[in-house]
């Protein structure tokens, strides 16, 4: 909320007074915030004591007024704000200065949150500076979503500084978030205005490193990353963006290369950036494979989807293991001006001279290549079950933090049965320990005649589950689970490990003959 010591009249009209806590348009008042009693620093500022978490969480930060998520009133228009934003478009939110406050609150409000009108939750990610120095730590966060990895900006900095860093950009020794949690960047709004840039971390003012530590996060296997957008602001770090002479925002310059002006810097819109944010959607879910990092020279492979090099001096010339398919590629970096072509062994040889873009990035099934000889094997896993109809609605909830489309087959059954066989496939990314479930059929809001429970609800579609015996979670949580609806599990479907379902189980599949978890109606 608004500091101390300030007053007067918001954006929308209403009247503040943060001395007295009144922020009437809200409402909020003064039993709406942590009382001083909870605050054990003699000013009721946080000030520099970090080293008690109490005193993080419940006390004022830099004076500004600090609302007591505690309270369910509290919690209750923080969520009817978040549920309006979702009703005009918004998909997604960042928690700024989450550690502040308390996990359980924040898990709290994000509960009170809709799902998003086609599906699925809304993105969260969680400002969290965790530097090692302080008790609050991003695991607590983990549980409710993304959380932002500073400690890699620093990471990344001392590796473009000197490549032999980028062997270990990625250290779990130093307690960095585990990779499917993990937000990560290269800088931020708040990084970049750091006073005199006390850890040497990279910035657009720096453009060459810029792209570089850039390029290599959006190739590299860790985390979800965040490709920073922003104006110049020299070197005073309270200017605001670019405004005309009434202080109004200035509308976006862009030219005819794409690039911006008159004070934006739209990182977002650099070519290599651009182009290497394609080249990180095409591998997504692959692993690094074929690492090589020698004489500032650094390479790796996506699986069998992509490779990337970078040479820190502008030139590489060497003949290296891509891991994919034969065939001509382009390079990305160039827009397709130059072609590697890659022999039936995986190998290619890889030449970089350019000083200013020392990077070549290239993928399979890319639009502008011409790919020869075979294809990629990788292979999305899937998920499969066995419903009753393929006319119902689909969609999926997952304990993990991405999203997925789902796709229906109906496959006809060829003796006389009530039952109809249907297999819906999911293709989505995954990793060791997630489960994914399924809802569908007709909500009670869409249908008076739908009640909110499941019994002899005529909305939700009765099923049963093809039998897989080998499969003790998918075999665990399919025990009386009856029907595929919208309200979790079911009164008496089964538990696995004393985990509650999230609805009807999926089952991790694949079309490759040779896997242990093969399926033939995975084609």
């Amino acid at each position: 909320m608004a500091q101390l010591g300030s007053s007067g009249t918001g954006t929308a009209g209403s009247r503040f007074d943060a001395d007295n806590f009144e922020f009437p348009g809200v409402p909020y008042y003064n039993d709406s915030f942590t009382p001083r009693s909870k605050c054990s620093s003699a000013n009721g500022d946080i000030g520099n004591n970090y080293a008690d978490v109490n005193v993080i969480r419940n006390c004022f930060l830099i004076s500004l007024t600090d609302l007591d998520q505690s309270q369910e009133n509290v919690r209750n228009k923080i969520a009817e704000y978040l549920n309006h934003l979702i009703d005009i478009g918004v998909a997604g939110f960042r928690i700024d200065a989450a550690k502040y406050i308390w996990p359980q609150d924040i898990a709290a409000i994000q509960d009170k949150v809709k799902n998003l009108p086609e599906g699925g939750r809304p993105f969260f990610y969680h400002e969290v500076t965790d530097l090692n120095d302080d008790p609050v730590k991003t695991t607590e966060y983990i549980p409710l979503g993304y959380v932002t990895e500073f400690r890699y900006c620093e990471k990344i900095a001392w590796g473009i500084l000197n490549f032999s860093e980028l062997d270990n950009v990625v250290d779990y020794n130093w307690h960095m978030t585990n990779s499917s949690n993990a937000l990560v960047f290269v800088d931020n709004h708040d990084t970049q205005r750091m006073p005199n840039n006390v850890n040497n971390l990279i910035t657009y003012k720096t453009p060459r490193e810029y792209q570089m530590a850039t390029a290599f996060t959006l190739a590299n296997d860790y985390g979800f990353m965040r490709v920073m957008s922003g104006y110049d602001f020299d070197h005073d770090s309270n200017i605001g963006p670019p405004h005309n002479n009434d202080f109004t925002t200035k509308s976006v310059t862009i030219f005819s290369n794409g690039s911006c002006g008159d004070g934006w810097i739209c990182e977002h819109r650099w070519k290599v950036i651009t182009n290497m944010v394609a080249f990180r959607n095409a591998v997504q879910g692959t692993e690094k494979e074929h690492w090589r990092n020698v004489n500032d020279d650094v390479s790796f492979a996506r699986g069998n989807v992509g490779f990337f090099a970078m040479a820190k001096d502008g030139f590489m010339n060497e003949t290296l293991d891509t891991g994919l398919p034969k065939g001509d590629y382009c390079d990305l970096i160039t827009d397709c001006s130059r072609t590697i072509t890659v022999d039936e062994s995986g190998m290619a040889n890889i030449f970089i001279d350019s000083f200013e873009n020392p990077i070549l990035a290239f993928i399979v099934g890319n639009q502008n290549s011409s790919v020869g000889e075979g294809d990629s094997n990788n292979t999305t896993p899937n998920y499969e079950i066995a419903l009753s109809s393929s006319t119902s609605e689909v969609t999926s909830f997952s304990t993990a933090k991405t999203y997925a489309t789902a796709r229906t087959t109906t496959y006809p059954t060829t003796t006389a049965s009530p039952w109809k066989r249907t297999v819906v496939f999911l293709e989505k990314g995954t990793h060791n320990g997630e489960n994914v479930f399924f809802a569908g059929g007709l909500h009670h809001t869409s249908l008076n005649s739908c009640p909110s429970v499941v019994s002899n609800n005529p909305c939700a579609v009765p099923i049963r589950h093809a039998s897989y015996n080998n499969v003790e979670s998918f075999r665990e949580w399919s025990v009386n689970d009856n029907y595929l609806d919208w309200y979790g599990a079911e009164p008496s479907q089964g538990k696995y490990g004393g985990t509650v379902a999230k609805g009807t189980p999926g089952l991790w599949t694949t079309n490759q003959r040779n896997h242990a978890s093969y399926n033939d109606l995975n084609t």
